[in-house]
């Protein structure tokens, strides 16, 4: 059967436009009929064929769920009218395609061209050898065409009448295969990791424990192209002046931006609503996510109420799925040890008091780790120097121009300190390579620096690896290596050019007393005398919720004086931003050190003492701040992540395209005591059309459980399937598998 669109035109025949014609009593009236009857004598359509599995495999864009034609700019099209009488050439045929509101040719928005000549727009058709009864037409379009969707018209001149009829509608999207596209991307394996990947991975946790989260992308999804497409016309930009936001929809800069501003909801009632404190019964836990698609159409769905709630990792891989739905090529970064340096001087200062509890004097942060985009493009507005990889962030941290958005920020501009460029390059510079400095705030207010490392902030910056779900460290995009002085030179010209003192200042810094004691590092901002004392804290074990936690601290006196430390610790439960929210335990100890003497503290956490100060996401702070009678400081600090039991997941059996197949999942109950209300969770492109949702029996302490459900796999190919086992006893437990679905039998 033949794919085809039927023009509206076409209720009407030429016996009843006649007899329409006869009972006219307008102007009006007469001319529109007379014009269609004038298009009825010349020619008869009896369907418009718009080729769908020829163009869609031709533009790269057979996977999306959708029966309206989807197209790549920058590439021919076909399409086939099927007549009704015969008809040699076209060449009184014009066609006509529109996007947006208000189509106009000064606005890019609107193109005119006639047969086998390209129009001023770039656009151009021609007609192609055809069998009786039908005309075969090749459109193609410009590679800097506006995306979007468009109404095609063909005009038909008969004597001096024109008339026209709708074609059909189809989308048009960025064309990564298009070398002539800002988004051009030379290499295939690359394209189909960052355009045509529905699924991946977010990696999360600390620079030390770096763990890996599945993530259902699912931008081909029923329904997620149109939402795409409705995120940019619920933006400001949109509101304000729709005809001029659509004709700038030609430019992925323009696109991009726009996006990571409609991904969040503080401005224009976007996608998400961001949460870090407190409870979140009024929505969904930011860690119970595991894709895109449930996100999307709860917004959709939702008449565009934002989906409650967001962290970094949600916010990008909701951004995502849009800019790869929409042709843009794009990945997720997670940046460990990522500063958020709210007065842009890329000096990050923490305070402390002297039992070692945060101090909240600077609005400085340092978050364990940091999620945010990367989308590919070329950068007419900078230079070429500045085309690749894009940073963007959806993120509500900062506004840039009034709003809060983040990006497009060139990765070469960062790296090679051009934090004078548009857009926001100076925050992602601090971000990655803000210098970090902690502060002991005693209670006469004097302050006494201990550590300055110009090397913590901006570790391991991490993205899943090309046709694979290892990850890749992609730091050198961002700085030359740490401790280099190609990196000093780069952050001396970054202080420069955003008008901060070499001291990392804006205003005078208040110099401490006393030189510190603590080892400072290669590359440091001020010169300190020799260390007399050094400190680590070690995990005895790695860490499981539910048990004991062992630690042991080991002091070293470096110098032959004997010396009395004082030792005062303490372990807070904290968000992954490192912000403290329950204090967990806190000790004094005494510790004499003979002549380069080592000793040992041990200590425990125990599971009655954290089980109930612990935070969603696991993780703890432990801090040590020791004093000798001397005046010397040390600061010592642990981050300590709890480990959740794994999931293991069998699927029982080949999988195949409309076959049913069974997966297992067992799990284990990590606690010593009995948990309820706990719910399976289940996602995947391909394998699942919605989240699947198994409610799980009672468990008692430390027993397994196993849960069985069937899937029915609708698209071939390498599928990755989700699994999160949500409770109110604990956080998330996850995992993930690949499956290899075989086409249909």
């Amino acid at each position: 059967m033949a794919e085809h669109v039927t023009p509206a035109i076409y209720k009407y025949n030429k016996i009843t436009t006649l007899d329409k014609l006869k009972r006219c009593t307008s102007l009006k009236e007469q001319c529109f009929f007379i014009n269609l009857l004038c298009v009825f004598l010349a020619l008869k359509i009896a369907n418009v064929n718009w080729q769908f599995k020829l163009n869609k495999a031709a533009h790269h864009t057979s996977d999306y769920s959708s029966t309206e034609a989807i197209l790549r700019r920058g590439q021919a099209f076909n399409i086939t009218l099927n007549l009704q009488t015969t008809v040699q050439s076209g060449d009184n045929f014009t066609f006509i395609a529109s996007t947006g509101p208000s189509p106009a040719e000064s606005q890019q928005t609107k193109a005119i061209f006639n047969l086998s000549e390209e129009g001023p727009s770039g656009w151009s058709a021609t007609q192609e050898p055809s069998e009786p009864g039908c005309m075969n037409f090749t459109i193609l379009s410009p590679a800097n065409a506006v995306i979007g969707r468009y109404k095609l018209k063909l005009q038909i001149v008969c004597g001096n009448k024109v008339s026209s009829m709708l074609l059909g509608q189809f989308v048009l999207l960025f064309n990564p295969w298009c070398p002539n596209d800002d988004v051009y991307m030379a290499n295939e394996k690359e394209r189909r990791e960052y355009v045509l990947n529905d699924s991946g991975i977010i990696f999360q946790g600390l620079e030390k424990y770096i763990q890996q989260e599945a993530w259902n992308y699912g931008q081909f999804e029923e329904d997620i192209l149109d939402i795409s497409l409705a995120i940019l016309d619920r933006s400001l930009n949109h509101r304000q002046d729709p005809a001029v936001d659509v004709s700038n929809r030609n430019n992925p800069v323009y696109v991009s931006r726009v996006i990571s501003a409609m991904v969040n909801s503080n401005d224009e009632k976007g996608v998400v609503e961001g949460k870090w404190n407190g409870k979140y019964c009024s929505g969904t836990n930011p860690l119970q996510w595991s894709g895109s698609v449930t996100i999307l159409r709860k917004w959709y769905r939702g008449r565009y109420k934002p989906v409650r709630y967001g962290q970094c990792w949600v916010f990008a891989g909701v951004m995502c799925t849009v800019l790869r739905s929409l042709g843009i090529p794009t990945r997720v970064i997670t940046n460990f040890n990522s500063a958020h340096d709210r007065n842009i001087n890329l000096s990050i200062d923490k305070y402390i008091d002297i039992s070692g509890r945060t101090l909240h004097l600077t609005e400085d942060s340092v978050w364990n780790f940091h999620v945010w985009n990367e989308s590919w493009f070329i950068r007419r507005d900078l230079g070429s120097f500045y085309d690749g990889w894009q940073v963007l962030d959806a993120t509500p941290q900062e506004r840039s121009k009034g709003i809060y958005q983040c990006g497009p920020a060139s990765t070469r501009a960062i790296k090679e300190g051009d934090v004078n460029l548009d857009y926001d390059s100076s925050f992602v510079f601090a971000a990655v390579n803000a210098d970090y400095v902690t502060w002991i705030h005693y209670s006469n207010k004097r302050k006494e620096r201990i550590y300055s490392d110009t090397r913590k902030i901006g570790k391991f910056i991490s993205t899943k690896a090309v046709g694979t779900n290892s990850r890749v460290d992609i730091t050198a995009n961002y700085k030359y290596p740490e401790g280099s002085l190609k990196e000093r030179q780069v952050y001396k010209k970054a202080l420069k050019l955003l008008g901060v003192r070499s001291t990392g200042k804006r205003t005078k810094i208040t110099r401490p007393r006393r030189p510190s004691s603590v080892a400072w590092r290669q590359n440091m901002t001020q010169p300190a005398q020799k260390p007399s004392i050094s400190g680590k804290l070690i995990l005895d074990a790695s860490p499981v919720i539910g048990q004991d936690i062992l630690l042991t601290l080991a002091l070293r006196n470096l110098i032959s004086d004997f010396k009395t430390i004082k030792v005062k610790l303490r372990a807070s439960a904290i968000l992954y931003t490192r912000k403290p929210k329950a204090e967990i335990l806190q000790l004094s100890r005494s510790v004499k050190l003979g002549s380069e003497e080592v000793k040992e503290i041990s200590f425990k956490i125990s599971y009655s003492q954290y089980k109930n100060s612990l935070m969603d996401d696991r993780k703890i702070l432990v801090t040590a701040v020791c004093e000798t009678k001397q005046g010397a400081s040390l600061l010592v600090e642990k981050d300590i992540v709890l480990q959740d039991p794994s999931l293991t997941i069998k699927v029982l059996g080949p999988a195949a395209v409309d076959k049913a197949v069974n997966v297992q999942v067992t799990f284990t109950n990590p606690l010593s005591e009995v948990v309820t209300d706990c719910v399976l969770r289940a996602e995947g492109s391909g394998l699942l059309k919605e989240q699947l949702r198994i409610n799980v029996a009672r468990m008692a302490p430390m027993e397994s459980s196993t849960v069985q459900f069937e899937i029915i796999p609708y698209k071939s190919g390498i599928r990755q399937l989700q699994v999160d086992l949500v409770c109110i006893h604990f956080s998330d437990i996850k995992g993930f598998v690949m499956l290899d679905v075989a086409p249909a039998w």
